[in-house]
């Protein structure tokens, strides 16, 4: 029985629009087209029977393989290596402003020797749950359209002939010699307005390679970042990249929907849309390392949100890439699942829980964009108000905390600290700019939350801040609070907290959140791995603290659990695999963020300086 590809043996390629998962053997086993929440057309990496995929393979059994990203880029490189010969198989989606010119293009060089290369392009469209039709066109190429009532349609074009199957899939299979390049092209552009026809195929695919080396690359330079691990910070920087919208500046939690926390388990989420907690941090690491276009085209996108709220109250937590609320959670019970871990989901349910956090990590992104990116408007600053407002009012509600447990809502830590992020950093901004606000109450309340944190969330018993008010339990979002400036690494308070958090949650240098025993849960069985992006805040922590030798010592271990391409799900598993959606930005943003710290602070004690605890 075919056995599921491991996760850390795919590349993620994109064109800012969507992106593909392929494996290091030569399948494309995931493409949402055209759009990042977009139904997939193949998904073998949620199914390996009714999923679909795309394979480009040598023929044999005896074949190794590695992949490699051509450097500072997002083309994805794939060797292959037999008794009889060396090919290299280049994966790339050029990057265009529209999303309706979605292609991706697969180029096949033979290096040495002979092979044999078999090719299978096997779509599924609507997720695997509508049939299609083949057409062959005169140009050559291959027109497959979806019997649904959307009538998607795409085309395959390449330089040697297709065989076509009952089942509606295009195979072919090719004896090739050193020297010889074969290239393949899905586009979702209209068959009655196409850009190339087949026999452009060459100048086009050579066009599209050199453009989009040269985005990517112009990207890179475009960064500020020269510190230590540039290539580790810049890889995980090109990642939150194809993440990130083109159109609408928003940035999705995850390539993936569906990928299990637990093998097996049901923890089964689509992250394919824009969390304001995740998509606020991400911001945070474009402007470390010098991305400033970026935080604008995310503030305009959030500044669009804001302006279509009647009532402050109804910010959500996340929205379609494209700024759309409806996000009815589905199951698709045709799917087995990755490693038959069902059910298979999409949307997601969370969407309608009230999560106060993301009003302070929302804040915090205008504060730093304000202050580094460039200057909000008042216009702007009157919706910002009306939220700050809100905030004020309503901090001591109880909500779902930052990892959405949906078993009830409780007086989450979370909550209340990036509560006092919002009063604090609203009332920096209204400084600054000499903007109008009602500054004597936000100060009052934020120096209840305060108290409130510093004197109720402290548990004698664990000598430590807990998960939510009046539990025992010990909960790694607490490694915010000096992230977020609330207290200093110095606070005993918060040391004897550090020290807890190793005791309880720590497993050498990976974190896990918190244990499903005795705290608030998502209501599901089964136990999570460890998750890197707490792993990740560990680690600034110890150096925002002094503990420089000790957090780069466990830095460096952690970046031994990447994939071979430095991508990282959202956890890691029990003997050491990625799992959960694949790549998740907020373990890519978290490592930049703890890079850019302990770098700061190792080059601080280098030169007899002292270290800083906040972006300047």
């Amino acid at each position: 029985m075919k056995q599921a590809t491991p996760l850390e043996d795919y590349g993620l390629i994109g064109n800012l629009h969507t992106v593909a998962l392929v494996s290091k053997a030569g399948s494309l086993d995931y493409l949402p087209f055209t759009g990042f929440d977009s139904p997939t057309i193949f998904a073998a990496l949620l199914d390996l029977e009714k999923g679909g995929s795309w394979s480009l393979q040598p023929v044999g059994d005896e074949v190794r393989s590695k992949q490699l990203y051509l450097p500072d880029t997002g083309v994805l490189l794939t060797r292959f290596f037999t008794d009889n010969g060396i090919a290299e198989l280049t994966d790339f989606m050029p990057v265009k402003r529209n999303e309706q010119n979605c292609a991706v293009v697969r180029s096949l060089h033979i290096v040495k020797g002979t092979m044999e290369f078999k090719m299978r392009c096997a779509p599924r469209f609507d997720y695997a749950r509508t049939q299609h039709t083949i057409q062959p066109q005169e140009d050559g190429s291959l027109l497959f359209r979806s019997d649904g009532p959307d009538g998607f349609q795409f085309r395959l074009l390449g330089n040697r002939p297709f065989d076509t199957t009952n089942a509606g899939d295009a195979t072919g299979s090719w004896q090739l010699e050193a020297g010889d390049t074969v290239s393949f092209v899905i586009e979702a552009t209209p068959v009655d307005d196409p850009s190339f026809t087949a026999r452009d195929l060459a100048h086009y695919t050579e066009v599209a390679f050199q453009d989009t080396l040269s985005f990517w690359r112009e990207w890179v330079e475009s960064s500020t970042y020269t510190g230590r691990w540039r290539e580790t910070v810049l890889r995980s920087a090109i990642t939150l990249k194809l993440l990130t919208s083109l159109e609408h500046g928003s940035t999705v939690a995850a390539a993936t929907f569906s990928l299990p926390e637990c093998i097996g388990g049901n923890r089964n989420w689509d992250y394919r849309y824009t969390w304001v907690r995740d998509a606020a941090f991400t911001m945070y690491a474009f402007l470390r390392l010098g991305f400033t276009r970026e935080s604008k085209d995310f503030l305009r996108w959030i500044m669009e949100r804001c302006e279509q709220l009647t009532d402050a109250g109804d910010l959500q937590l996340m929205y379609a890439v494209d700024g759309s609320s409806d996000l009815p959670e589905l199951e698709l019970g045709h799917l087995s699942g990755y490693r038959d871990s069902r059910p298979v989901r999409i949307g997601n349910g969370a969407a309608q829980q009230f999560q106060l956090d993301i009003y302070g990590e929302l804040l915090d992104t205008i504060f730093l964009y304000n202050k580094y990116g460039g200057r909000i408007t008042y216009a702007f600053w009157q919706h910002i108000t009306r939220l700050v407002n809100f905030v004020a009012e309503n901090w001591q509600r109880p909500d779902h905390s930052i990892w959405e447990v949906r078993d009830e809502e409780r007086l989450f830590l979370s909550g209340k600290v990036m509560c006092w992020v919002a009063l604090d950093r609203a009332i920096s901004i209204a400084r600054d700019r000499s903007f109008p606000a009602p500054l004597a109450e936000w100060h009052r309340v934020r120096d209840d939350i305060y108290k409130e944190v510093y004197d109720n969330y402290w548990s004698e018993e664990k000598q430590a801040f807990v998960q939510y008010k009046g539990s025992q339990v010990i909960d790694a979002s607490v490694l915010l609070l000096p992230l977020i400036r609330m207290f200093s690494p110095v606070e005993p308070r918060w040391q004897s907290t550090m020290r807890a958090v190793e005791k309880e949650l720590l497993l050498d240098s990976l974190m896990f959140r918190y244990h499903s025993n005795g705290g608030a849960t998502d209501g599901l069985t089964g136990e999570e791995g460890t998750f890197t992006m707490c792993s990740f805040w560990y680690i600034e922590n110890l150096s925002r603290g002094g503990e420089l030798d000790k957090a780069r010592l466990l830095f460096e271990k952690l970046l031994g659990f990447a994939s071979p391409l430095g991508l990282y799900s959202e956890q890691i598993g029990p003997q050491g695999e990625q799992i959960g959606n694949y790549p998740q930005a907020f373990t890519h943003l978290a490592l930049i963020s703890a890079a850019f710290q302990l770098n700061r602070d190792l080059d601080a004690r280098q030169t007899g300086q002292r270290g800083g605890h906040q972006f300047v």
